[in-house]
């Protein structure tokens, strides 16, 4: 589909470095650019190379501005993405070398816009860029939020006070993220286990190098803008959204999934593709853990035994553990799947939308990621879910909660799983008789979720929000 004509406003992006957030913005961008309306798309020059495709008959409405990184400290050089970090201890560093230049960028576009007589008419900002609603009020624009997180876990995480630690709501000891707050008024799951708690208060909740916590990154963007629009819909959670709502204090409105189309270039993945040719329809489990999560060694051996240990065909996209040089798969796994036939491994870059709309694909090993839920759903895949890190914990309690999805079982002690669970719970959802009542379920938020008409008027509505807030404002003025 290319642009209409007559678009009115001119919005800028600013996604955080990582691909789970570059990539949505960009899917967003060209959204709204095919309603008419101009973008600006601020990320690194890697980051564009790698990840930025805009389409020619785009090209005219969207603009992307590279803006690269200062040296810091401790930082890879050529690390611009959370992916290019060996190992997790380094992400306060990429904030900062995020927070310095594209503050600085922000600001020197906005100067250039004023310059030459004009500016845009929203910033629209990812959670990481806190600093961004201040810096851009000083020029006359607003900010809304984008959110790439579902709005039970935004939810969970309460008010901007609540995340700043203050008020009788405040997370301010790990057990506090175990239990349900009291403000939510129905019946639900969403809350972490206790080692899911404890992973996640230090990162999430208390300072890090960077100078500021996850936590308050969100409450400050929150805070400073006038709206948030969030990757979710109506008809999945309207009673997160509602509440969300009422938390904030604000508009909130669901932006829709937008699930990326099926990528057409397969380089390097076509016998993968021969291979699911040759499969019965929706017997396939396709497992990968997005691009956040660094898998040790033990657990990528666990999940290997218990891909195998299920019987059922598999495509693993998979991806080295960060704590051995030895590979992290079992001794003679890959011997064993080329004798059976019966799995395949994928190394580097994996076409995943287009593998999970292949017919052959009926089931998802997946960490629990929005994006990646988004596009098992949009797809009609049955969900099994291993969360790992961050918010991912609450989405999988969410899914469960709506019956689209199984848990794989751990030690609530450690979140340690064995390969017996990874089997237990693939064939629960493939295999078992209740296997029936999710792929109905599934199927039927493919429908929401993957319809392309429905995801555009999400896009719509949310633009007239905006536009009938830039309005208003200047009639006011």
């Amino acid at each position: 589909m290319e642009a209409t004509a007559g678009g009115k406003m001119h919005v800028v992006m600013l996604p955080w470095l990582a691909f789970g957030h570059v990539l949505p913005f960009t899917e967003f961008a060209k959204r709204v650019a095919r309603q008419g309306h101009r973008v600006t798309l601020l990320s690194t020059p890697r980051n564009t190379r790698r990840l930025i495709d805009i389409p020619p008959g785009l090209a005219g409405l969207i603009r992307v501005v590279d803006v690269p990184l200062p040296r810091v400290d401790r930082l890879p050089e050529h690390a611009e993405a959370t992916i290019d970090l060996p190992s997790d201890d380094l992400r306060p560093y990429l904030r900062r070398a995020y927070d310095a230049a594209f503050e600085r960028e922000l600001s020197r576009l906005l100067q250039e816009e004023e310059a030459a007589g004009s500016r845009p008419d929203w910033i629209l900002v990812d959670y990481a860029s806190y600093w961004a609603p201040a810096a851009v009020a000083r020029h006359g624009v607003p900010c809304a939020f984008i959110s790439l997180f579902g709005a039970a876990a935004l939810s969970f995480f309460g008010t901007p006070e609540t995340l700043l630690g203050l008020g009788r709501h405040a997370k301010t000891e790990p057990a506090h993220l175990t239990v349900v707050p009291e403000y939510v008024p129905f019946p639900t799951t969403v809350a972490y286990r206790g080692y899911e708690a404890r992973e996640l208060f230090e990162p999430g909740l208390v300072p890090d190098d960077s100078g500021v916590s996850e936590g308050y990154r969100f409450a400050k963007t929150i805070e400073g803008c006038r709206l948030v629009g969030i990757r979710s819909s109506s008809e999945f959670e309207p009673e997160w959204l509602r509440l969300l709502g009422e938390l904030y204090e604000k508009p909130v409105i669901p932006v829709g999934l937008f699930p990326p189309a099926p990528q057409q270039d397969v380089a390097g993945h076509e016998a993968t593709l021969r291979w699911l040719d040759g499969q019965a329809p929706s017997s396939v489990v396709y497992a990968a853990f997005g691009s956040e999560v660094k898998l040790t060694s033990a657990q990528l051996q666990r999940i290997a035994l218990g891909l195998e240990a299920a019987g059922l065909p598999f495509l693993w996209a998979f991806r080295a553990p960060t704590d051995s040089t030895s590979g992290g798969l079992p001794e003679g796994f890959e011997e064993r799947l080329a004798v059976a036939g019966r799995g395949v491994l994928c190394r580097g870059w994996v076409p995943q939308v287009r593998l999970l709309a292949h017919a052959s694909v009926g089931g998802f090993l997946t960490h629990a990621g929005w994006n990646s839920i988004a596009e098992g759903l949009a797809h009609g895949v049955r969900l099994v879910l291993l969360p790992l890190v961050f918010e991912q914990g609450l989405n999988a309690r969410n899914l469960v909660d709506k019956k689209v999805g199984v848990e794989v079982a751990r030690d609530e002690q450690d979140g340690s799983f064995a390969a017996a669970d990874i089997a237990a719970a693939l064939r629960r959802v493939m295999v078992e008789d209740e296997g029936e009542g999710f792929g109905a379920k599934v199927k039927e938020l493919a429908k929401v979720f993957g319809d392309d008409e429905v995801n555009d008027q999400c896009v719509r509505d949310f633009l007239r929000h905006l536009s009938e807030h830039t309005k208003k404002n200047q009639d006011q003025d």
